[in-house]
């Protein structure tokens, strides 16, 4: 894969528009994934994958081959992702600790009857999305970008830190106290984690919908483009776990998000009009 990517790399420079057009569809699906998870909200993730993937392409010329492909991507990805405005999701977010108290007025409560029974399934996985989003934003972004590099992408710290500029030591710590977060909320409040913890999808779900937190017609993620349906862990799998695999389990348990159409097609409209100066040579 990487391979491919760095001929389409050398083929872009030398002017093949094709090849940029299939450089960006293949680094797209990753750059609107860690998108969408650091700013919790498709619509923000799509904007902000567009303008990852307009620094990529326009510096495409300054890439020499000192990292791999992919690590000079998620290095412009996170420069960006750190430094962009807060979004809708962002400036929503809560702490764990108020997380926690709006967890404990969740009740269990009786679905609706305007959510048919075939239905009720999906609005389970879309709480449970939706709280694993949500988690990741009660981190700080430095915080959640390392979260998100390793337990879900599967970055190694070397690389990690290669990305984010800091050194193995500083971003293994990082790691090590985003990690410590999420445990202690998920080790007190998950019943994911724990079965005998409070907080349970299935009775979040159909209080979700009670309070119009959720609504069934419109779920963010479970109605998401996608390659892979994720969501196929089963207790009996997680009962064989410890509580740190467990917790990474559950995250990385996430569909394999594919970004909207509109990402490439705007792109190739760019390119097409040649409003930006790089892109004139392209034949």
């Amino acid at each position: 894969m990487e391979s491919t990517l760095e001929n389409l790399v050398q083929q872009a420079k030398e002017g093949s528009r094709e090849a940029l057009e299939s450089l960006v569809q293949g680094i797209q699906d990753r750059i609107y994934g860690l998108a969408l998870r650091m700013l919790g909200y498709p619509a923000d993730a799509e904007d902000a994958a567009q303008e990852i993937l307009i620094k990529v392409v326009t510096r495409l010329e300054s890439f020499r081959q000192e990292s791999a492909f992919t690590t000079w991507v998620y290095r412009i990805a996170a420069n960006h992702l750190l430094t962009t405005r807060k979004r809708l999701a962002e400036n929503q977010a809560v702490s764990f600790e108020d997380y926690e108290a709006l967890l404990g007025m969740a009740v269990a409560s009786e679905w609706p009857e305007s959510v048919p029974e075939a239905e009720r399934s999906l609005v389970v996985k879309e709480v449970m999305l939706s709280c694993t989003h949500g988690m990741l934003l009660g981190l700080d972004r430095p915080q959640r970008i390392t979260f998100i590099l390793s337990e879900i992408f599967d970055i190694s710290s070397q690389q990690g830190a290669c990305i984010l500029d800091i050194t193995p030591a500083a971003y293994r710590k990082r790691l090590s106290r985003a990690r410590d977060r999420i445990r202690t909320f998920m080790l007190k409040n998950c019943g994911a984690v724990n079965a005998e913890n409070p907080c349970h999808c299935e009775q979040v779900a159909p209080f979700a919908i009670q309070t119009h937190a959720m609504d069934p017609k419109n779920l963010l993620f479970t109605g998401h483009r996608r390659r892979d349906d994720g969501g196929r862990l089963s207790m009996a799998y997680l009962e064989e776990l410890d509580s740190l695999q467990r917790m990474a389990a559950l995250f990385k348990n996430h569909p394999d998000y594919t970004a909207p159409e509109t990402c490439l097609a705007n792109l190739k409209e760019l390119v097409r009009s040649r409003r930006i100066g790089i892109f004139e040579g392209l034949h």
